[in-house]
C-alpha cells in the first residue's frame, strides 16, 4: 500500500468516525427553540368567548328528550360530573349558569369537549363518538335551561334548590274500612 492510499483511507475513516459521534452527541444546557424565538408563538388556536360563525351548527339530538337522557347517562358513565359536579360546578366550571368562558352555542361546547381547553378541560378526540358528544351537549345545553322544559330531563333530588320536601304520614283512604270495637266479640 502507498503512502497515498493510506492517508486516504486513514482520513475516511476520521471522517466516518467524526460523523459517528455526531450521532450520539446530547446537548444538556441548550435552550429550546421557542425560548430564542422573538416571534410570538400561538399555542392554541382556541380563544375564550363566544365562536362567531355565519350558519349556525344545529344539534339534531336537542329536541329529542331521549336523546338529552342519553346525554345525561353519559354526562355521568364518561366522569363528567367528576370535575362539573353535576353541572353545579366543582374543580371545572359550573354549568347551570349563564356565565359560559367558551360560549354556550352547541358548536362550542361540541369543540370544548373534543379538543379541550387549556388549563383543565381534556380532548376527549377519539375517545367518544360524535353522536355521543352530541347527546351530552345537549344534556349540558339543559343544565343551565336552554333547551324547553319538556325536553329537558328532570335534575336529580340533590341538587333541587330550596327546602327539603317535608315527609308526612301516608294518608288513609275516605273509604277505608276500619274495625270497630263492636265488631270484635
Amino acid at each position: 500500500m502507498t503512502a497515498r492510499t493510506l492517508r486516504g483511507v486513514l482520513a475516511l475513516a476520521a471522517a466516518a468516525a467524526a460523523l459517528a459521534c455526531q450521532r450520539e452527541t446530547r446537548r444538556f444546557r441548550e435552550s429550546p427553540p421557542a425560548a430564542t424565538s422573538e416571534t410570538a408563538v400561538a399555542m392554541s388556536e382556541l380563544v375564550p368567548g363566544p365562536k362567531t360563525r355565519d350558519l349556525p351548527i344545529r344539534n339534531p339530538y336537542e329536541r329529542n328528550a331521549y336523546a338529552v337522557s342519553e346525554g345525561e347517562r353519559l354526562f355521568n358513565a364518561y366522569n363528567c360530573s367528576g370535575c362539573h359536579s353535576h353541572g353545579g360546578g366543582g374543580i371545572g366550571p359550573a354549568l347551570m349558569d349563564d356565565q359560559w368562558i367558551y360560549g354556550s352555542d352547541p358548536e362550542n361546547i361540541f369543540s370544548t369537549i373534543v379538543e379541550g381547553r387549556p388549563n383543565g378541560m381534556p380532548t376527549f378526540r377519539g375517545k367518544i363518538p360524535n353522536y355521543q358528544v352530541w347527546q351530552i351537549v345537549a344534556y349540558v345545553r339543559s343544565l343551565s335551561g336552554l333547551l324547553p322544559k319538556d325536553i329537558a330531563p328532570a335534575r336529580d333530588d340533590h341538587m333541587v334548590a330550596g327546602p327539603e320536601p317535608q315527609r308526612t304520614e301516608a294518608l288513609r283512604p275516605k273509604h277505608a274500612f276500619t274495625p270497630s270495637a263492636a265488631d270484635h266479640p
